[in-house]
């Protein structure tokens, strides 16, 4: 992810997010530690066709990665795009040398839950009342030890599958092209 996809992210996070959609200062602040040598965040975005699809981000700090955001639009749920975003965070953790990876997930998201399961994920602990409006309840969820998976084989989605971009993790990673 780049300053010239934030327009194109802030649609995507305002249609999944509406209720505490992140304001374009926290994605230009993010994106202000995302480059150079003491790069402390890595994030990408997916396309397909031209057309932005998911965005992903991960703070890495002391050892700890955090995955900021995760996103994929309605119309590529089922597609394996989350867990190629995910993937690819999780691989620049291993970059960053993360000995464990964190998250928050709300507990009334199931189907966001399975996949961070079945990349290893395990259940921390609860966050009272962490995403606003509505006191939902945040799961905190940890993968340590981590290796990067092969994200699951995901059902052949209707059209072309989309690329993540990575955007300051070093070296190619399998599947995706370089944007930006």
């Amino acid at each position: 992810m780049r300053w010239w996809d934030i327009e194109r992210v802030l649609r995507l996070e305002v249609d999944l997010f509406p209720d505490d959609a992140w304001s374009p200062g926290m994605f230009w602040s993010e994106l202000a530690h995302a480059r150079g040598f003491a790069a402390t965040r890595h994030y990408v975005i997916a396309e397909t066709g031209g057309r932005l699809v998911g965005y992903a981000g991960l703070a890495a700090v002391d050892g700890t990665g955090d995955v900021q955001t995760i996103a994929a639009a309605r119309d590529h749920w089922g597609t394996g795009l989350g867990a190629r975003l995910l993937t690819n965070l999780i691989t620049a953790a291993t970059a960053f040398e993360c000995h464990e990876v964190l998250l928050e997930v709300r507990v009334d998201n199931p189907r966001a839950q399975r996949l961070y399961e079945r990349f290893g994920f395990e259940p921390l602990g609860i966050r009272k009342g962490y995403y606003q409006p509505g006191n939902v309840d945040a799961l905190v969820m940890r993968l340590t030890n981590q290796a990067p998976p092969t994200a699951p084989t995901p059902p052949t989605p209707a059209g072309p599958p989309a690329s993540v971009a990575p955007s300051s993790v070093p070296g190619p990673v399998q599947g995706t092209k370089t944007h930006g």
